[in-house]
């Protein structure tokens, strides 16, 4: 009896291109530089909003409302420097200063992993403990699991965070003999997604935070915070859960728009408790009885 023959498989990946000039390019250079055998991850085809000029409205009206969040700052001057950057390298000028100084990679990859399930105070606080206490990446990949724990323990969940970031050092010296990340910044955005999600413990709304943050590329995290204002403004369906949340958004938002509003949004969901599911002590008492100015489009 002839045996069955095995379809092959067709792995689908993100389609998210690198940063384009306006809206316009951006669809077009979707339609040339994807394959016709990758397919579009679009979970909601049919679902309009939200629409360019939604997105460019509310990014407006929360900028005049908030401000620019002060702990994004330093991220936004770093994407600005690496536009000037790439500029300056076509023109044959030298990379800025204040460019080089940002963190390596995999710094923003770690630190992503530690502000996971804990307020950024924390966050930072386990994030300089470690850097304090070891100096080193090749420090923390010899260190005893106890001692990195301890290092990390005022960020939460320390023995899975320690493991992960152990976990994440040792594949790397087994790929290439260096604890290094930086080959990423020359990847497309796809392969970046798939080089990171290969780490165990490393899922879509980590990897989304590293492109943004510490690759400047054009990508738009879903935390809690966003999935339910993304829920209630009717960006996407109703038990949309986070994974099809940001598949969608990626798809809807302009990238030129995206770091702002991703920004902004966090920044409200955390402070409004008309926006907000969990009102904890965390939030500013003075954001409870302002206008919410999302409310016009809800």
């Amino acid at each position: 009896m002839q045996k069955p023959r095995k379809r092959k498989q067709i792995s689908s990946k993100d389609n998210n291109n690198q940063p384009s000039k306006n809206a316009k390019t951006n669809i077009k250079s979707i339609k040339t530089k994807i394959p016709k055998s990758v397919p579009t991850i679009e979970p909601y085809p049919s679902h309009p909003r939200p629409t360019p000029e939604e997105c460019l409205a509310i990014r407006d009206e929360l900028l005049k409302f908030h401000g620019f969040p002060e702990e994004f700052t330093k991220y936004r001057e770093e994407r600005e420097n690496s536009r000037t950057n790439s500029s300056n390298l076509v023109n044959g000028s030298v990379k800025s200063e204040s460019l080089m100084e940002k963190l390596s990679v995999l710094d923003g990859l770690v630190s992503t992993i530690l502000s996971q399930n804990t307020t950024d105070v924390n966050s930072q606080r386990a994030f300089a403990s470690l850097k304090a206490a070891f100096p080193t990446w090749d420090n923390v990949l010899t260190a005893e699991q106890k001692l990195l724990e301890d290092a990390i323990r005022c960020g939460g969940l320390a023995p899975t965070k320690a493991s992960c970031i152990r976990n994440i050092l040792s594949c790397l010296k087994e790929r290439s003999g260096k604890l290094c990340l930086e080959y990423l910044r020359d990847l497309p955005i796809d392969e970046i997604k798939s080089e990171l999600s290969s780490f165990k413990g490393i899922g879509p709304k980590t990897v989304a935070c590293v492109l943004m943050f510490h690759l400047q590329q054009n990508d738009f995290p879903v935390d809690t915070h966003i999935l339910q204002i993304a829920t209630t403004l009717g960006w996407v369906p109703k038990g949309a859960d986070a994974k099809k949340t940001y598949l969608h958004l990626n798809q809807r938002i302009p990238n030129e728009l995206k770091f702002d509003l991703n920004c902004l949004l966090f920044t409200h969901g955390k402070m409004c408790n008309r926006c907000s599911t969990k009102v904890g002590k965390q939030e500013k008492k003075e954001s409870v009885n302002k206008f919410c100015p999302l409310l016009n489009h809800c």
